[in-house]
């Protein structure tokens, strides 16, 4: 028998800010009652005549949350399941962003609205029309990386490769997941939308059959690798890329739904992953994962990081972080994370930074300087600086910098640094280093 987790699931829309995401509605809007029927007659001749709407379209589509948005057309298929071979399009919401994007109905858009198909070149420039801030919480919630690194040539390539979402839905465990983004699946699975992965093995299946016959056989409760970690129920796995490299590659392909960057999928040999769960009667349950480069000559102690959308602000991906320098303490060596950071990125790792530095400091008698700050955090010499200067608490002089740590300005900028989740206990470390081992 399959486990109790594959017989109960629980629908996980993480990515839309309305309440309401499990029954768009899909009716428009009724026609103006002052128009005259001539009027009527020639509209719908009109819109008629602009079907199939064209890649580049933009026009109003009726969302999850009764309204209608702006949105651009990006791609077009004909649905021969209805019997009607209409086109269903797949558009991208222009105030949002693009984990949202779907694919819709004709009958979702409202035609008066279309607008001349523009010259894919045109940068679209409504990408930060206005949200409620619960909106761009809600959207904008994860630790996503972002394309500092690519030219505008890479970046075409990277968009239009990547443009359309392959996989709709996962099915994880207990939850079944809308996903956020492409990811490079093989091609036998190209005619999915949906796919059903073992929360244990990480291997994925076309057809729920298929997952609860392989849950029948599959022995693991838990990621492979060592149980580095375990207090109350949490633990934490390193899996060695090496070792262990198809669950490796299917947690990439895993985490490319929910990050919009290349990932580690082709190369996984060279990294370690760090396996954060919850542990209960049934198992250890993934929540999320950071990986690091087994050997970084740039000092990195996080390569990527993903809190998994139903685990996400519950002070997961705080722990991630804490739990990267703490690595880095017991190997004896400073971290920072891979760059180029994306603005969310930056945001999450200054508020770690800010936390740890000003706690260091409220406690701390006498002087410190940079190097006693890094050598106590394991935080780079770098990041302690641009965050000190951030919080315009260092001034420059004589030649050396001076941190200015009045007590009520600490509190300040503790209290805006806002909490800073669960806490890692080192006391239930059980660690060697990559270096040191056998």
């Amino acid at each position: 028998m399959g486990s109790s987790a594959n017989t109960e699931t629980t629908n996980f829309n993480a990515a839309s800010p309305s309440s309401n995401h499990n029954n768009p509605p899909t009716t428009v809007a009724a026609s103006n009652p002052n128009h005259t029927p001539s009027e009527l007659d020639s509209s719908k001749k009109r819109r008629t005549g602009m079907l199939p709407l064209e890649v580049g379209t933009r026009v109003s589509c009726l969302w999850r949350d009764g309204k209608y948005h702006p949105v651009k057309v990006i791609e077009r298929r004909k649905n021969h399941s209805d019997g009607n071979n209409e086109y269903e399009y797949y558009v991208h919401y222009t105030e949002f962003n693009r984990r949202l994007d779907e694919w819709i109905r004709l009958d979702q858009l409202d035609l008066d609205s279309v607008e001349c198909a523009l010259d894919e070149k045109v940068e679209d420039k409504v990408t930060s029309l206005k949200m409620t801030r619960h909106q761009k919480r809600k959207i904008d919630e994860t630790h996503v990386e972002g394309h500092e690194e690519l030219d505008a040539a890479s970046l075409r390539e990277h968009e239009e490769f990547t443009k359309v979402k392959n996989i709709a839905t996962i099915e994880l465990g207990k939850y079944e997941i809308e996903t956020w983004y492409f990811s490079p699946f093989p091609p036998e699975y190209n005619d999915c939308v949906k796919l059903f992965f073992c929360e244990f093995c990480l291997n994925f299946m076309k057809r729920k059959e298929q997952l609860q016959r392989h849950m029948r056989k599959c022995d693991l409760k838990h990621p492979p690798g060592d149980e580095i970690y375990r207090s109350s129920t949490l633990s934490m796995f390193e899996v060695d890329g090496k070792k262990n490299k198809v669950y490796a590659q299917n947690l990439c392909y895993l985490a490319k739904l929910f990050l919009d960057h290349k990932t580690l999928y082709y190369d996984v040999d060279l990294f370690l992953f760090y396996i954060l769960c919850e542990c209960d009667e049934r198992g250890c349950h993934m929540v999320g994962y950071f990986s690091k480069e087994k050997h970084s000559e740039e000092a990195y102690n996080l390569a990527c990081i993903l809190t998994l959308p139903p685990y996400q602000r519950k002070g997961y991906g705080k722990f991630l972080i804490a739990f990267s320098y703490e690595l880095s303490k017991k190997e004896g060596k400073v971290g920072t994370p891979e760059r180029p950071l994306s603005d969310l990125g930056l945001v999450s790792y200054r508020g770690y930074w800010t936390r740890i530095l000003l706690d260091i400091l409220k406690k701390h008698k006498g002087n410190i300087s940079i190097k006693e700050l890094s050598d106590m955090t394991a935080i780079k010499a770098e990041d302690i600086l641009s965050t000190l200067q951030s919080l315009e608490l260092i001034q420059y002089r004589k030649g050396q910098h001076v941190i200015c740590a009045d007590p009520k300005v600490l509190d300040r900028h503790l209290k805006a640094a806002g909490r800073g989740g669960l806490d890692v206990d080192v006391s239930k470390m059980i660690w060697t280093p990559y270096k040191e081992q056998s």
